[in-house]
């Protein structure tokens, strides 16, 4: 597995598992605020939930369920720029971290636009 400060991976499973992990070491090296716990507890959900429902689309049963399970990818993806956006508004993130905190938004959002093309690919191809 790569650091979490290298390059994103282009395997899908192994990005998206990246964007957990970084998430999650970021949300470790802080101390928040208290009116931002529920929004640090949403983002732990919301980040491995992306990594999660990619693995279950990779073992999909019908192109339906792949479909399925990869606009959960995309919706967590959204939920988890929500979260980091509502944590960025709400405290005091350390200018060091400011960097990290760019790179996973800037990851949602091409997450969002992969799971998009992917989906609409397959919708395409049925």
């Amino acid at each position: 597995m790569k650091t979490p400060e290298s390059k994103p991976p282009f395997d899908l499973e192994d990005r998206t598992y990246e964007f957990a992990l970084r998430t999650r070491l970021f949300l470790r090296d802080h101390a928040w605020h208290r009116v931002s716990w529920e929004d640090v507890r949403q983002l732990l959900k919301s980040s491995g939930s992306v990594a999660a429902n990619y693995l279950e689309a990779r073992e999909a049963i019908s192109d339906e369920d792949f479909i399925y399970r990869l606009r959960i990818c995309r919706k967590e993806a959204k939920e988890s720029a929500l979260w980091l956006n509502l944590l960025s508004d709400t405290n005091e993130v350390r200018s060091e971290a400011e960097a990290v905190l760019k790179s996973l938004l800037a990851e949602t959002d091409e997450l969002v636009r992969i799971f998009t093309a992917s989906i609409r690919k397959k919708e395409t191809n049925r």
